[in-house]
């Protein structure tokens, strides 16, 4: 489940303007997005319905700027058998401290705090344009599908759907949904496969080395040591290596299903 298929609520009806694509602060501007989501009063004011674990639909005041974002607590996710138990809502952290450390923006600004129903993990709302064929969106090569494809590379993400693609109708791109990252076992399963074994643009190998850079003496490394284990870290970091060593878009694991179900 994403933002994009939030089923309706009564909220619907009268929330403001906070559900306009983020309401108060813009995406881009993450410094004072991370402030309203971490220092915000959140208020619940629905649930994503068909969502796996609970999903809350939120607004988050601070200092007269209002927002709407996404609210996972914890206590609502469902177990896996191949991730810890509690262990989803950092990894959605972990997976915005890449995509900013990557330069690009991938991931809405995305912080780890607590909430109404205990800790978890608060994304600000990005509102899909609704004019945008998402399914298209995911078969063509433009620039920001290519840099997800980079993005769901490092981060080793488990479950690209096209519904996880969130482009707000200005050209730019957002990913939602990334609770399943970061395994030390090589799961990439995405809908973005079209360019494995091409090389990789000038543009991604130097995302790639200020990843790698940050990983081994800057905020990147101290973050995701804070979010998950040692060998998740070191995983993600061979990972960044491998692709700055054979600079190509890598190939579907053999011993893993390469696209996820159902792909929407």
């Amino acid at each position: 489940m994403t933002q994009a298929s939030r089923g309706r609520t009564p909220a619907d009806d009268d929330r403001g303007g906070a559900a306009d694509g983020g309401g108060g602060v813009s995406p881009r501007d993450t410094e004072a997005a991370e402030r309203l989501l971490t220092e915000g009063a959140l208020t619940v004011e629905g649930r994503l319905v068909q969502a796996s674990n609970a999903t809350l639909y939120c607004s988050v005041e601070r200092a007269g700027v209002r927002a709407a974002c996404v609210y996972k607590p914890v206590a609502g996710e469902r177990p896996l058998w191949d991730f810890p138990d509690g262990t989803l809502a950092e990894r959605e952290v972990a997976a915005y401290e890449v995509s900013q450390a990557m330069g690009w923006h991938t991931v809405p600004p995305t912080v780890h705090r607590d909430g109404p129903y205990g800790v978890g993990m608060v994304q600000l709302w990005v509102e899909p344009d609704p004019d945008t064929d998402t399914v298209a969106l995911s078969r063509s090569d433009a620039d920001p599908i290519r840099r997800m494809a980079v993005f769901d590379a490092v981060v080793n993400n488990a479950d690209r759907k096209i519904g996880h693609l969130l482009p707000p109708g200005d050209g730019h791109v957002y990913g939602c949904d990334h609770g399943v990252c970061f395994s030390v076992d090589y799961k990439l399963r995405t809908v973005l496969w079209q360019w494995r074994g091409k090389p990789l643009t000038a543009e991604a190998l130097d995302a790639l080395g200020r990843v790698e850079t940050s990983l081994r003496s800057g905020r990147l490394g101290d973050r995701l040591g804070a979010l998950l284990t040692t060998d998740e870290v070191d995983a993600t970091r061979r990972r960044v290596e491998l692709m700055l060593k054979h600079r190509i878009h890598p190939y579907p694991p053999e011993d893993w299903p390469a696209v996820p179900w159902p792909p929407l």
